[in-house]
């Protein structure tokens, strides 16, 4: 884990430090394109052949039914269930929350404009599948969309060693009234999902975290196939600004808890004390000796890194420039580091909130931007799964009291026809 001083950093420097990119993203873009091309053209075909090469499973079908899911579901573990229960409802909770009527509007006397809410008619669910089986992330989409009133909910999500899915994403497409699993994972899941296939139907907006390839593949179907998606996200990071008052063995726990992702995630500690970096590096390699995913998290804190800063200020304008998917706050004066805060994807409060309580069950979703894009995006939410639309009407008074500034407007930019829509209904009057 490489150690810099903020302020021995130039602008530039600290830019490039920032940056996520990968070397090998425009090979990987290469070898994508590939698979969303094949699927476009071969629809079924593709995935049977993709399950094969990357899976190594002979699929018989591209997906299980209600009754197989609800008997796969019933072999979870007690103790299973009971937490997935918890983690279900207080999403829910936190997601219900989000849902609400807006007022009309009398701009003017007579001209009344107001917003209504519909559900995206068919959105499609990625799970990831590969290094581990996420069925928190089922949670966390598959609530919203639910709450929303989605009509047609596809749920893709890589075949098992069986051929099947799990018992825990089984379970929790039981909570949720899913009624399909398609077995299909990676990029083909999403090229599948964009244009449609003769098994997986074709939808308006694809959500789900993955590797460097489902987001690759998101992007391209974006553009290529017109496909809405949920957010630009990449490989997991986290962001802890710490100071003197911090526990290091915390710190390395929230640390390692992101580096478990994959070789490719990142964490960085950003601290007001050289004594706790010291004290952290020696917490993670006490702890890592202890995790099962200790090869994988070893290379992601390698390609990690801690910055010294004089303040907590300071160390927000670093954070602010990073723009993390997680934010942790282990500092004894969180909540005045709160409105400074301007580019954070999740936040995380003092040291008895560790970052994993919203990866699984606080309520907040852990379907978040990386790679810079908290600049510019939202975490997954209700508000994802839903459009706003507009509204207006207005009466014979409205028109009499909008009608010439309309025409005036219309007549600036010379459009004339724009100007008659008005004056047309105004002499009627």
């Amino acid at each position: 884990m490489k150690i810099y001083s903020y302020n021995n950093l130039t602008k530039q420097e600290i830019e490039s430090i920032c940056l996520r990119q990968l070397e090998d993203d425009a090979t990987i873009g290469e070898r994508v394109k590939s698979i969303v091309d094949r699927v476009k053209a071969e629809g079924d075909a593709a995935l049977f052949d993709y399950a094969l090469a990357f899976d190594k499973i002979q699929l018989q079908q591209l997906f299980i039914e209600k009754a197989e899911i609800k008997s796969i579901a019933e072999t979870i573990p007690v103790e299973a269930k009971t937490a997935i229960d918890t983690a279900y409802r207080n999403i829910k909770a936190f997601h219900a929350s989000q849902l609400h009527r807006e007022d009309k509007v009398e701009t003017m006397p007579g001209v009344t404009c107001w917003r209504e809410t519909r559900a995206i008619d068919r959105v499609g669910l990625y799970i990831p599948g590969g290094t581990a089986v996420l069925p928190s992330t089922f949670l966390m989409l598959g609530i919203p969309a639910v709450l929303a009133g989605c009509k047609e909910i596809v749920v893709c999500s890589p075949p098992q060693k069986d051929g099947k899915t799990n018992c825990f994403l089984a379970y929790v497409a039981v909570l949720l009234g899913i009624e399909r699993i398609y077995l299909v994972g990676g990029a083909q899941a999403v090229a599948a999902m964009a244009y449609g296939t003769e098994s997986v139907p074709k939808v308006y907006k694809i959500f789900g975290p993955g590797n460097r390839y489902v987001t690759q593949a998101k992007q391209l179907v974006q553009s290529a196939a017109g496909t809405a998606i949920d957010m630009p996200a990449g490989p997991s990071e986290v962001l802890v600004l710490a100071d003197e008052t911090a526990n290091p063995s915390y710190i390395a726990s929230d640390l390692l808890a992101q580096a478990e992702h994959g070789i490719d995630s990142q964490t960085i500690l950003v601290t007001t004390s050289r004594k706790t970096i010291d004290d952290t590096l020696f917490q993670i390699e006490a702890q890592l000796k202890a995790l099962p995913r200790q090869d994988i998290a070893t290379q992601a804190i390698e390609n990690s890194y801690a910055v010294l800063v004089n303040s907590l200020e300071q160390g927000m304008e670093f954070s602010n420039i990073y723009a993390p998917e997680h934010l942790i706050l282990s500092a004894e004066r969180f909540e005045q580091l709160i409105p400074l805060i301007s580019n954070a994807g999740s936040v995380f409060l003092g040291n008895l909130t560790p970052e994993s309580a919203g990866d699984y069950a606080s309520g907040t979703n852990h379907t978040l931007p990386t790679s810079g894009f908290a600049k510019a995006y939202s975490g997954v939410s209700l508000d994802s799964f839903v459009k706003k639309i507009t509204f207006q009407h207005i009466t014979p008074r409205g028109l009499r009291n909008i009608g010439n500034t309309v025409e005036i407007l219309a007549n600036a930019e010379g459009l004339g026809a724009h100007k008659n829509a008005v004056s047309i209904r105004l002499k009627s009057l």
